[in-house]
């Protein structure tokens, strides 16, 4: 545990507390007083509320359209089931500037609704919500819908059979089965929506707000540390709450795992109804997942031959120090580099976490894991150019710096993905190596690495698009010269032009296909253990 303890409190835990104590001490002494001021205030107690209502909203919508998708996928078999799914999982992993560039093609100006109709839902509450479902239904169907496929579906047909209807037999069987499964999903999604930045940045324009694009304002448009400091200790206890509930849920959904193999609960579809509601999954599917996508890959390729892309390699000398393509080859080494940082810091953390001597310490320090997916990233990121401007670590002019803040968001996707199958490795085989003289070195090597090998690829996977994707902390970090994809498609929209807007679609096309090719890879590599998030 000395690494990853080391890693999140020099690079999480500090940044964190610097910005903080920036924003609230002054002179040595705290004003803690300052926290109901700013609370009080009528245009923050706006940006509370719609944080928390459009969170609450986008969960309620998202489980009611994923829902039914979850149950597709566990309970029928069709061709293409597994190409669907990995459709279903590519909105996930890309970045939120990209939801939020594929959305604004579809419903923006001049987007394809505009087009057809005349209809513009930018910087609206609508285009808000359905981006938000768009990033987080597969949250909901991998969740919810791996759970449900190890269910015996005997327990339901028992009930049909003693006279209960199709309904009443879900309601009373399947779902307090499934209750604990959809509460983790929820909680999950309202925690992703509740810290949205990327997607509100963008759609939202100057009339929504949330506490992460609020935070950013105060930071770096209006320079107010101290207003800035409280929203950030906001919206830490609502995520800690959030987190604290998330934890009890999943020990209870870990009770009710494996009941049968999953391969052997899905059927073909029977009957209309079955038919149906198939139809209707792939419907949605195509709307709110495929289109999105599809209308910005068309929008990149609106001028003639490439335009958009071609104009990719020119620095035009305003937008940026470098030609905007410098950025896809500058996210790829960055990424790469907090791959290993992530792999190498959650790797070990999962396998301490993964002993079943592991004390109460230890174990808490699973829950501690997760708190950098809902703190403020911007706060993270702006926490960097605070705490880390003194010898020995002077990191500001460091090209380390950004993998350091991706890996602090990559690290708990490799704990969750490594964690479940470090825990079903037979002890007794490490025991019997040891036994008969191996190292615990050699232990490891010969015994527990080909057992988690495909859950580390997976792990590294995942970490590597995260990392590809992350926009919040690195929009304040990422040098001139160095842009990122996320932070040059951010740069490229908040610029009037067709020209600007047409290379954010390209970078923005560009990003989708690396990070939907790494998703492909992942799900060759899925194991039934590491399937799921």
């Amino acid at each position: 545990m000395a690494l990853p303890v080391a890693f999140f409190a020099l690079f999480f835990a500090w940044p964190v507390a610097a910005i903080v104590a920036r924003g609230l001490k002054t002179d040595g002494a705290w004003h803690l007083g300052r926290i109901a001021d700013v609370v009080a205030q009528p245009d923050i107690r706006h940006v509370l509320w719609f944080t928390t209502w459009q969170a609450l909203a986008s969960t309620a919508l998202t489980l009611l359209l994923a829902l039914p998708a979850g149950y597709v996928f566990a309970r029928l078999d069709f061709p293409g089931k597994q190409l669907l799914r990995a459709v279903v999982t590519v909105p996930f992993v890309l970045p939120t500037v990209v939801a939020g560039s594929a959305f604004l093609a579809l419903v923006g100006r001049g987007g394809l609704l505009d087009e057809l109709w005349g209809v513009r839902l930018d910087t609206t509450v609508w285009a808000i919500l359905l981006a938000h479902v768009f990033f987080n239904f597969a949250v909901v169907v991998r969740t919810v819908g791996g759970l449900w496929a190890q269910l015996d579906p005997r327990q339901e047909e028992a009930a049909r059979m003693l006279g209960a209807s199709p309904l009443t037999a879900w309601r009373k069987v399947t779902l307090p089965a499934l209750a604990p499964a959809v509460a983790a999903a929820a909680l999950m999604v309202f925690l992703f929506t509740f810290t949205s930045f990327g997607v509100v940045q963008i759609l939202g324009g100057p009339t929504f707000s949330t506490l992460e694009v609020e935070i950013y304002r105060q930071t770096s448009e209006v320079f107010d540390l101290s207003t800035a400091a409280v929203l950030t200790l906001v919206q830490f206890v609502a995520v800690g709450a959030v987190l604290a509930v998330h934890a009890w849920t999943v020990r209870r959904r870990e009770t009710a795992l494996r009941l049968v193999d999953p391969k052997a609960t899905a059927r073909r579809p029977r009957g209309a109804g079955q038919w149906t509601l198939l139809a209707s999954v792939l419907a949605v599917v195509a709307l709110l997942l495929v289109l999105p996508l599809a209308v910005l890959v068309r929008r990149s390729l609106d001028a003639p031959g490439l335009g958009y892309y071609r104009a990719l390699t020119h620095a035009d000398g305003g937008t940026f120090l470098v030609a905007p393509v410098h950025a896809v080859w500058t996210s790829l080494e960055y990424a790469v580099a907090a791959t290993a940082i992530a792999v190498v810091t959650g790797g070990l953390a999962a396998a301490a976490l993964a002993r079943r001597d592991a004390g109460r310490l230890v174990r808490a320090f699973d829950a501690l894991l997760m708190l950098p997916l809902g703190v403020s990233a911007v706060t993270v990121g702006f926490g960097f150019l605070i705490a880390l401007d003194k010898p020995p670590l002077d990191l500001r002019q460091s090209w380390i710096l950004v993998p350091l803040a991706q890996a602090l968001v990559g690290a708990p996707f490799v704990v969750r993905t490594m964690l479940p199958v470090l825990r079903a490795v037979d002890v007794r085989l490490r025991e019997a190596a040891a036994v008969l003289g191996a190292s615990p070195w050699r232990v490891w090597r010969e015994v527990d690495l080909p057992l988690v090998r495909r859950a580390l690829l997976v792990a590294a996977g995942f970490a590597f698009a995260v990392s590809l994707g992350e926009f919040g902390a690195t929009v304040f970090i990422a040098r001139p010269d160095n842009p990122t994809l996320p932070v040059a498609v951010a740069r490229l929209l908040s610029r009037p032009g067709d020209l600007n807007y047409g290379q954010a679609m390209a970078l923005s096309t560009i990003l989708m296909v690396v990070c939907a090719a790494a998703l492909l890879i992942l799900e060759r590599l899925r194991t039934d253990r590491t399937g799921e998030f």
